[in-house]
C-alpha cells in the first residue's frame, strides 16, 4: 500500500514540475482557441444577421422601384451601402437602383451606382452584370475609352463572350470595322452554338462582310464541276 502511495506522490509530483513549466502556455493556447471559436460563431451570426436586414431593405427598395421613385430608391439603397456593404442584397439592390435611376434619365447616378459595384463588389456575377451595363452606358455616351476599360476588368467565362460582344459594339461606334469584327467573332465562338443569342452576333459579322460560317453552296454551273475538282465521271463535257 505504501508503495502504491509513493507512485501516486511521485506522479503528482511530476505534474506539479510540468504544469509549473507549461500550464501557462496550455492556459492561453485553450483561452485563444476558445476566443476564435467563439469570434467565428459571433461573425456567422453577425453575417446571419447582416443578410437579413440587408434582404429586408431590398424589398423595401423592389417597392420603391417598382413606382418609379428614383429619390426613394436613391435614399434606401444609400442605407444599404452604409450598413451592409459587401451583403449580396446590397450589391444586387445596386443594379435595381441604377436601372431606376437610368429610366429616370438620372444617366450620372446610375453610372455612379454601377461603378461602386463595378469598383468593390463581392459577387463576381452582379459585378460582371455591373461591367456590362456601365460599358453600354459610357458607350452612349460616347465614352469610348472608358467603355473599353470598364469591360478590361477580370470577367467570369460566361460572361466573357458579352463582353466581347459589347466590345465589338463600341469599336464599331469609332469607326474600327475591322477590331470590331475580330470581337464579335470571339464572341460568335463563346456562345454555345444552341443559343439564339448568337445568331444575333452572327449577323453583325455578315453585316461587316465576314460571316463566321461559310454559306451553303450554291448549284455549281455547267461546265465548273472540272475547274472545282470533280471526279472525271462526273465532270460536265464541253
Amino acid at each position: 500500500m505504501a508503495t502504491y502511495d509513493l507512485e501516486q506522490q511521485e506522479q503528482l509530483d511530476q505534474f506539479k514540475h510540468f504544469w509549473k513549466q507549461y500550464g501557462n502556455l496550455i492556459t492561453w493556447v485553450l483561452v485563444l482557441a476558445l476566443g476564435a471559436y467563439a469570434a467565428w460563431s459571433y461573425y456567422l451570426y453577425w453575417q446571419q444577421q447582416r443578410g437579413t436586414a440587408a434582404a429586408a431593405l431590398y424589398e423595401e427598395l423592389d417597392r420603391a422601384a417598382l413606382t418609379g421613385n428614383a429619390d426613394k430608391v436613391a435614399q434606401i439603397f444609400g442605407d444599404m451601402k452604409d450598413k451592409y456593404a459587401g451583403a449580396t442584397f446590397t450589391e444586387q439592390g445596386a443594379l435595381l437602383a441604377a436601372k431606376v435611376e437610368v429610366d429616370n434619365k438620372k444617366v450620372d447616378e446610375g453610372k455612379a451606382t454601377l461603378q461602386w459595384l463595378v469598383s468593390g463588389g463581392k459577387n463576381a456575377n452582379l459585378v460582371a452584370v455591373a461591367r456590362l451595363r456601365l460599358a453600354g452606358l459610357q458607350m452612349d455616351a460616347k465614352q469610348y475609352d472608358e467603355a473599353l476599360k470598364t469591360l478590361s476588368g477580370d470577367l467570369p467565362a460566361d460572361f466573357v463572350p458579352l463582353a466581347d460582344d459589347r466590345r465589338g459594339d463600341i469599336l464599331m461606334a469609332q469607326g474600327k470595322k475591322e477590331e470590331a469584327a475580330k470581337a464579335y467573332l470571339a464572341a460568335w465562338k463563346g456562345v454555345d452554338a444552341t443559343v439564339e443569342y448568337r445568331r444575333f452576333i452572327e449577323s453583325k459579322l455578315t453585316a461587316l462582310g465576314q460571316p463566321p460560317a461559310p454559306l451553303r453552296s450554291k448549284v455549281a454551273p455547267e461546265g465548273a464541276g472540272a475547274a472545282a475538282g470533280m471526279p472525271p465521271g462526273l465532270a460536265p463535257t464541253n
